[in-house]
């Protein structure tokens, strides 16, 4: 059985890898020859939760053609979220909980996508279905995923399925899910060393929207003020941004973790703008809304943005 590279979204999150990981081992012991990578490097909230249990952090791969002809992907589906050559393997294997778009394959493959807050939980269910023992080190990881991706069970995502696999996987991980979780949280808020086109670029996803390029960035922090103070130097590195790649709109929602609540830059072209107020009722002041409550860019940003244009 020749290999496959198994792998998460461009600028990758905790689920992005932990699920990679998790995947790769599962498949592994299923029969097949699997090698988790990823699409970049770990963020600091990741590297902690690899640090914790003593995972290394998987290589980064900038294309997928030379080595292997199929992958498997996790935590993703559209093309444009993936590796730049997508087009040139075979996507054998898809294992996701957002929405379906721009994907289509030339051939059938194995695709599993459940409404749930994190793919990691998606695949403790496919461990449990297979009856394969989890180890302590990626149990670690995928409550990790889990509680990344819920904001410590905060979001409008989390389901009780999310609630039940952290509880079961910080048995086998030995940890306290809610001491642990809120540390691991917080390593991933130091925004000092940060520089702006970093910041903006940290944790984002491009989507397709009838025909508009819309870019939707996400910043967690503990202390919003500090990153609003830098919206001139974030303004400028977004419209690099947009210049580069024609956004019609690029979205920074900035998220207070211990509150739950969000205020949101944008900027790009008029009709982006027009979108971006009728899909939240609100106007912009100073490229500048607030949002409380809203924390999911997969279920309370994406899915009004893409009905509004």
């Amino acid at each position: 059985m020749a290999k496959e590279l198994v792998f998460g979204h461009q600028n990758p999150d905790t689920d992005a890898i932990a699920a990679a990981i998790s995947y790769a081992y599962l498949e592994k012991q299923l029969g097949a020859d699997t090698e988790a990578v990823a699409l970049g490097a770990p963020n600091e909230e990741t590297a902690y939760a690899l640090d914790h249990f003593g995972v290394s952090a998987p290589r980064v791969i900038e294309t997928a053609a030379n080595e292997v002809q199929a992958v498997m992907l996790v935590d993703h589906n559209e093309p444009q979220q993936s590796v730049s050559d997508i087009a040139d393997v075979r996507v054998s294997h898809v294992v996701d909980h957002h929405r379906i778009s721009n994907f289509n394959t030339a051939e059938p493959l194995y695709y599993r996508a459940e409404p749930v807050g994190c793919t990691s939980t998606i695949l403790w269910e496919m461990y449990e279905q297979h009856e394969i023992a989890i180890p302590q080190a990626i149990a670690g990881l995928m409550l990790s995923a889990i509680i990344s991706d819920t904001l410590l069970f905060k979001s409008p995502t989390t389901t009780p399925l999310d609630r039940a696999a952290v509880v079961a996987l910080a048995k086998i991980a030995d940890v306290d899910y809610e001491a642990y979780g809120l540390a691991m949280l917080k390593a991933g808020t130091d925004l000092s060393a940060k520089s702006e086109a970093e910041l903006i670029d940290l944790d984002a996803k491009s989507f397709e929207m009838n025909g508009n390029a819309v870019r939707v960035a996400q910043i967690n922090t503990i202390d919003l003020p500090s990153v609003l103070a830098r919206q001139t130097a974030l303004a400028a590195a977004i419209d690099q941004e947009i210049s580069a790649h024609d956004y019609a709109l690029f979205v920074v929602i900035i998220t207070n973790i211990l509150t739950s609540d969000s205020q949101v830059l944008a900027y790009g072209a008029a009709n982006g703008l027009a979108a971006f107020e009728k899909a939240f009722g609100k106007k912009l002041v100073d490229h500048v809304v607030e949002l409380p409550g809203v924390v999911s860019r997969k279920k309370q940003v994406v899915p009004p943005l893409t009905a509004a244009f």
